[in-house]
């Protein structure tokens, strides 16, 4: 195998996630990426479950360190690259793995949910962009990988300050892919469709009352694929958005979905 990302630095934020035998998107990005050579800072409000990440890169032999940060917080966001620079001397990667989704139609959504699906989804990978792009520009090179969901890329539905949450993180990709492509630093989104991680189908599981294998087998009949995505697809996605194999590509948002998209007319 061809270590993509050998001798690199890269910065995971939400690296912690999981929940029982399921791996996160942000879990099993560091895995990704340290398989393929890169050192890695894992990010997660939760300092336990990043470091539990740690353990996890180091026992597969690569380079890292555990970094607690909340991301809805601006002095922790300005010490997340700091502590990659202390850590491993340089930055090459950032990738916005953060999320929250507030569930409802208008009528029945609290003011204090909408503003917090957008103060995490949207201000808080904001943020992390705004105090990682001067490292990446001072390089002059690098990369960026925002991770958001295909609800941004359909109606909200039930789900409306998510989708709307999501779909401001496709344009703010593109704004920032346009201001730093001059330097050399390329900005992409992966848009993941239904997964099973934690945030996948526990979360349905628990809104709706319904068995966590009926909620998969639903969400699987729903896919032109006929199957859930894994984190691990999500995760070989971003890492050739973070690669040179994408060395031409910035402002694109990817989904990663087995063709639901497509099914609804919006791809």
């Amino acid at each position: 195998m061809t270590a993509k990302l050998a001798g690199r630095t890269v910065l995971v934020v939400g690296g912690g996630q999981t929940a029982g035998e399921t791996t996160g998107n942000g879990r099993a990005a560091c895995l990704t990426y340290a398989r393929h050579g890169a050192r890695v800072l894992v990010v997660d409000r939760d300092l336990g479950s990043a470091e539990e990440t740690a353990a996890l890169v180091r026992d597969a032999g690569g380079a890292v360190r555990a970094h607690q940060a909340d991301i809805t917080s601006e002095v922790d966001c300005r010490g997340i690259p700091e502590a990659a620079l202390a850590a491993f001397g340089r930055i090459d990667v950032l990738h916005n793995n953060v999320g929250f989704v507030p569930a409802g139609r208008t009528e029945r959504l609290a003011a204090e949910q909408w503003r917090t699906g957008f103060e995490v989804n949207l201000t808080g990978m904001w943020l992390t962009c705004k105090y990682v792009l001067p490292h990446l520009r001072a390089n002059g090179a690098g990369a960026v990988v925002n991770i958001s969901s295909m609800a941004g890329l359909m109606a909200g539905g039930e789900a409306i300050a998510y989708a709307t949450s999501k779909a401001a993180v496709h344009s703010m990709t593109r704004s920032l892919a346009l201001e730093y492509a001059p330097h050399g630093v390329r900005v992409n989104c992966v848009a993941p469709g239904m997964v099973d991680t934690p945030m996948g189908v526990d979360t349905v599981a628990r809104a709706t009352g319904t068995g966590r294998d009926e909620v998969a087998a639903q969400r699987a009949a729903m896919i032109p694929m006929g199957r859930q995505g894994t984190a691990w697809d999500v995760a070989n996605a971003a890492l050739f958005l973070a690669s040179d194999d994408a060395a031409f590509v910035t402002g694109v948002v990817l989904p990663v979905d087995g063709g639901s998209t497509l099914r609804n007319g919006l791809s």
